[in-house]
């Protein structure tokens, strides 16, 4: 077989295909077979019908174009592989010439378009130069460390005073539509402040005390009623506050592994840098990638991209849900924009670990597995084998190989903050604790999976 590439635009090729006889022949046997198997002929049992009494029945022809449906894919397929593209649509095929049915010689001819991957010419990409924010832990944020380990450590005690911000209510609620009741509940335990229940609720319950009530208007978030409003009675019949332990020895000695209030408020301080300079470290990927795409061009195809919002708004392939407030031309603009951005970063990340002959362990795609899962709320290894079903496993061992690309141009970047000091993300880029030489750095200290927060999370 014999298959050129002709690159028709920068995303798309046409690859020119010919077959000849020879090859074609075990698919025209296998196709007599198929046939045999399919007809009933007198004289002959299934499965068993002579080749030339099939030619009389339903014609070489049928049996040549079974052949070549049957061979299509895999001399595409081969096809691929030989010109080495990356193909990223549906292949276009148009069949330009088959043998004579009724000779033993010639050539099955055909061509294909398709979309692929573009090749980009990468930068210079060491010691790309971004600035961050600058930040310091404070001891604002050592006590909101303390103050939330406290808590969750607390009691609920009640009180005789007005409800306010924090206070834990055990509340009645009652919804009414139009002057009929659609539904009640008693007993519930609600937060004042945490949002978690109706609009209004807040400002309704606040400044009650235990026994007294109130109503307010609300949208209805579910039901059949979902999107009605209704007017709202709540009674407060119980106010509690969280009484916090003291932050002594012993609270120490009771939520961390030290014997002292000073050790726990020292790794408390450690903590709040550490997160300061992840802080920064994600505010450094992030414009570093930015930098990327400026520097490299990264040619577009539009099918592709129409493709991909078309089935962002098609609920019946995995999409949302084509409301009227979500189906706008302002929404499909930014679900566009956003797809082209995700687009560009996968080919650049892609050629940066194509560049830097970057692998995936099996050990960093089970910690990406782990982390993903816990972002679902499942099961690791339900998860797992839910991604190995769906055939989804080299997507994910693609992601990770990007993010490791990501780290090792962040890894070389020349990052500062506001103030023109240098911040070193050494270790962001690299595991917590793992100690890499020189040498290793661009593979194995690279290896954290940074979580992604870019909403043009598309995957191709």
């Amino acid at each position: 077989m014999k298959s050129a590439a002709e690159n028709l635009t920068p995303t798309r090729v046409k690859l020119n295909v010919e077959v000849p006889f020879e090859e074609l022949k075990p698919n025209i046997d296998a196709a007599y077979r198929q046939v045999a198997e399919q007809i009933q002929v007198p004289g002959f049992r299934k499965g068993k019908v002579p080749s030339r009494i099939i030619d009389q029945r339903v014609g070489r022809g049928y049996v040549l174009e079974t052949a070549i449906n049957d061979g299509l894919n895999d001399w595409y397929q081969q096809a691929v592989a030989e010109t080495g593209i990356r193909p990223l649509s549906r292949p276009e095929v148009e069949i330009t010439e088959v043998p004579d049915p009724s000779a033993t010689e010639g050539q099955l001819t055909f061509s294909v378009e398709v979309d692929v991957r573009p090749e980009v010419e990468l930068p210079d990409y060491a010691g790309i130069k971004v600035d961050v924010e600058a930040v310091k832990a404070s001891d604002e944020d050592v006590e909101k460390s303390l103050n939330d380990l406290r808590s969750r450590f607390g009691t609920l005690k009640p009180v005789d005073r007005p409800a306010q911000a924090d206070d834990f209510l055990t509340i009645d609620l009652t919804a009414t539509v139009d002057g009929e009741e659609v539904d009640s509940a008693s007993g519930l335990s609600y937060q004042v402040g945490s949002g978690t229940m109706l609009e209004g609720l807040d400002e309704a319950v606040t400044g009650l005390s235990a026994d007294e009530e109130a109503i307010f208007e609300t949208e209805l978030a579910g039901g059949e009623h979902a999107g009605e409003t209704a007017q709202v009675n709540v009674k407060v019949t119980a106010v509690k506050e969280r009484e916090l332990p003291e932050a002594d020895d012993d609270f120490a000695q009771l939520a961390s592994e030290f014997d002292t209030i000073a050790e726990l408020r020292e790794d408390l301080e450690k903590q709040a840098a550490d997160a300061k300079v992840a802080q920064q470290g994600i505010e450094a990927r992030d414009k570093v990638l930015e930098k990327l795409v400026e520097l490299v061009e990264v040619p577009v195809p539009d099918t592709v991209i129409e493709e991909q919002v078309a089935a962002h708004f098609n609920p019946e392939s995995g999409g949302h849900a084509a409301a009227e407030d979500h189906d706008t031309e302002e929404h499909r603009a930014e679900v566009k924009t956003n797809t082209e951005r995700a687009f560009k970063n996968e080919v650049i990340l892609d050629a940066i670990a194509d560049k830097e002959e970057i692998g995936v362990s099996q050990n960093e795609l089970i910690e990406y597995l782990i982390s993903t899962a816990s972002q679902y709320g499942m099961d690791p290894n339900q998860f797992a084998q839910i991604m190995d079903q769906s055939g989804q496993v080299p997507m994910m061992v693609g992601e990770v190989r990007r993010r490791k690309a990501l780290a090792v141009v962040l890894g070389q970047a020349e990052v500062t903050d506001s103030e023109g000091n240098a911040v070193d993300l050494t270790d962001f880029v690299r595991p917590a604790g793992e100690e890499a030489s020189e040498a290793e750095a661009s593979e194995e200290a690279a290896a954290e999976v940074i979580p992604s927060d870019d909403p043009a999370a598309a995957k191709f």
